[in-house]
């Protein structure tokens, strides 16, 4: 409801059909959704071109930990698959939310500094570029951001299991 509907002034008033349609135009967009992407779904895209390669990242280091004489290989084993499991539930519910909203990309080329994807929107195509010190930097963002998920959750199970 607008604020034009609410008031009754307006009923009493003559529009034009160009300005009737446009203000309608308005309301449908509202609820079905612009055809062009959102920041959020950007960034949607964004992180979902990212999981798998952080998942690669996190894949090599436990294979190197699976061969390494550390002390603490079993713990780090344990945190680098709880962390493996987050980013393939991320996935799965980027995945599925791009899907609902009708959205797919593809890898496109590759320059040495840009990685380029086409992502078809609601009808109409874009091209999305990231360059290497972005992935790089979005990367380490989300690793940390992992981690210190992870933390959390251990302190709090650590602080739960102390009070008892």
């Amino acid at each position: 409801m607008s604020k034009l509907d609410a008031n009754e002034r307006w009923k009493s008033k003559m529009l034009l059909t160009d300005h009737v349609e446009q203000y309608e135009r308005k309301e449908e967009e509202k609820t079905t959704g612009s055809k062009m992407l959102t920041n959020d779904e950007r960034e949607m895209i964004r992180d979902l071109i990212l999981l798998p390669h952080i998942d690669t990242m996190v894949g090599k280091s436990l294979k190197e930990i699976e061969h390494s004489g550390n002390v603490l290989k079993r713990a780090y084993l344990m945190a680098g698959q709880a962390i493996q499991r987050r980013i393939m539930r991320d996935t799965y519910q980027l995945q599925k939310e791009l899907k609902q909203r009708n959205i797919k990309f593809f890898a496109d080329e590759q320059d040495e500094f840009i990685s380029y994807h086409k992502i078809f929107c609601r009808g109409y195509q874009e091209r999305f570029g990231l360059t290497r010190d972005v992935m790089r930097t979005e990367i380490s963002l989300r690793l940390t951001k992992y981690t210190a998920e992870l933390g959390e959750a251990l302190r709090n199970i650590l602080n739960n299991v102390i009070k008892k």
